[in-house]
């Protein structure tokens, strides 16, 4: 079941095991201990040993942070920096990134699962790219001169908005860290980054390669730590102006709660998704069942996105439904460092005990296990490819973010029904349409209740295209020039038009 492969034969070999040069906490421009000189391990998913011990992060280590942060901000260059000379340090940056793609995919690996091959080819590609994106927009940064309605000349100025803290998780480490702080950066921004404790490494190799690129002292602080901790000491910081957090609703919550009692700062939230795929009747099958199969089993279905919810049209269900299960069941699990497998562990074992147990909540609540459904091998936390079908709205497996290689399958008949159980969420991340009718696809984007919206298509991310979600997904996007106007104030300045005293 789902085609275990254990081979040590790769090309990737020679970075299995690479050095862990950065374990400290990254303040004003410096590698340091923490304060209290506590430290927490990081775990590599495929073995279940320890890779490294980390510095622990707590209030304390980010109130340091911060006043570096603050310091280069209210002090520092960077905010004053013309947009051109952020661009050029930034492009640094990007290039400093590809020259080392090879060690950061293997810190990811090791301590995430992820693929080795998606890494270099894509992950760290892409995340360079974003980089890359936001320093063209720096120099572009301005405001608009108003037609006022009286004798005044007024226009307005986009200027940073300070100290940023994003929290980051931990299913994408270096598509996450890159994300956030590129456009912070691009708008003058300084930062604390909280890191998720599960896969702290590229982190903290990025703050030495960004220190490399000419990125000033204290405008790029990475604290390592725990959410209760060290994500509460930035949500509640008095002396951060935004914080970025994309996890769950629950901790979101927390996040909001904590802006509220403290500062008032603006809040950008994340919080998963369990989006709907709505596959009608006239696709082509083979497609649709690549499409379906890649959208929830990519990343080990540890995605926001994952297309976890199949609704299939019953003219078509039966055939869709065994391509399915034949291609969960070729699907090669294993080692993220050989180049054939498709699939490494789950990160961790919280997430991997997490997983196993909503598979049982599924056959509990009268869900068809179709296949999969259980763990693979001794050692390392994988967990075969898992099918469900006949499965209802009220289930958990329906209604929870599994986070996980979990797909659940149902039947539908009309349009009509298709929008109403695709609704049928407190989240609102995304959704895919297939279907060869325009006015189908036109009809069903426009009634989805989701942020992006796939048609014919999944996962087709872009720079250009902004992401977040609706209801309990969160509000705030990431990426697109919105991304960068969440790290920018308004500010309107108003002037007589006639040398006249105005009182």
């Amino acid at each position: 079941m789902g085609g275990h492969c254990d081979t040590d034969d790769s090309p990737a070999s020679f970075v299995k095991n690479p050095t862990i040069k950065f374990t400290k906490l990254f303040i004003n421009g410096e590698f340091i201990d923490s304060i209290s000189g506590k430290t927490f391990e990081t775990i590599d998913p495929r073995t279940m040993e320890t890779i490294a011990r980390i510095a622990e992060g707590d209030k304390e280590d980010v109130d340091l942070a911060v006043k570096a942060a603050l310091q280069a901000f209210d002090h520092g260059p960077w905010p004053r920096l013309p947009g051109s000379e952020r661009a050029r340090i930034m492009m640094k940056f990007a290039d400093l990134i590809d020259e080392n793609v090879e060690e950061l995919a293997s810190l990811d690996t090791i301590d995430a699962g992820k693929l080795f091959t998606m890494g270099k080819a894509v992950d760290i590609p892409h995340a360079s790219s974003t980089l890359r994106y936001y320093a063209g927009a720096a120099d572009k940064i301005h405001g608009e001169v108003l037609k006022m309605s009286r004798e005044f000349h007024g226009y307005t100025l986009l200027e940073p908005i300070g100290v940023v803290g994003h929290i980051i998780p931990w299913n994408f480490p270096t598509t996450m860290f890159l994300l956030k702080i590129s456009p912070a950066l691009a708008a003058g921004c300084t930062m604390v980054v909280k890191p998720a404790e599960q896969t702290p490494l590229s982190a903290l190799y990025y703050a030495h390669l960004a220190k490399l690129a000419g990125i000033p002292d204290g405008v790029l602080n990475v604290v390592t730590g725990f959410g209760p901790t060290a994500g509460a000491a930035i949500s509640s910081h008095m002396d951060i102006d935004a914080v970025s957090f994309t996890g769950s609703p629950e901790i979101g919550r927390k996040v909001m709660q904590a802006a509220a009692a403290s500062n008032l700062k603006v809040v950008s939230l994340e919080l998963g998704g369990k989006s709907p795929l709505i596959i009608f009747d006239d696709v082509d099958v083979d497609m649709a069942a690549e499409l379906a199969i890649f959208g929830i089993l990519h990343n080990k279905g540890e995605i926001c996105v994952a297309s976890s919810r199949v609704y299939v049209q019953e003219g078509i269900y039966d055939e869709l439904v065994k391509k399915l299960v034949e291609k969960a069941k070729a699907w090669v699990v294993g080692d993220p460092f050989d180049p054939k497998v498709q699939q490494g562990p789950q990160v961790d074992k919280k997430q991997f005990e997490k997983i196993l147990s909503y598979i049982e909540h599924g056959k509990r609540e009268g869900a068809t296990l179709l296949t999969g459904g259980k763990p693979l091998g001794g050692k390392g936390y994988y967990i075969e490819p898992t099918i469900f079908s006949e499965v209802k709205e009220e289930m958990l497996i329906a209604k929870d973010e599994i986070f996980g290689p979990v797909m659940a399958l149902a039947k539908f008949k009309t349009m009509e029904e298709a929008i109403e159980r695709a609704n049928s969420t407190r989240y609102g991340l995304a959704a895919g349409i297939l279907t060869k009718d325009i006015n189908v696809a036109n009809t069903v984007s426009r009634s989805i209740r989701a942020g992006t919206i796939w048609i014919n298509c999944y996962f087709a991310f872009d720079n250009d295209c902004p992401f977040g979600g609706y209801k309990m997904s969160g509000f705030g996007r990431d990426l697109g020039l919105e991304a960068l106007h969440k790290y920018l104030q308004v500010k309107s300045v108003v002037t007589p038009l006639y040398n006249t005293p105005w009182l």
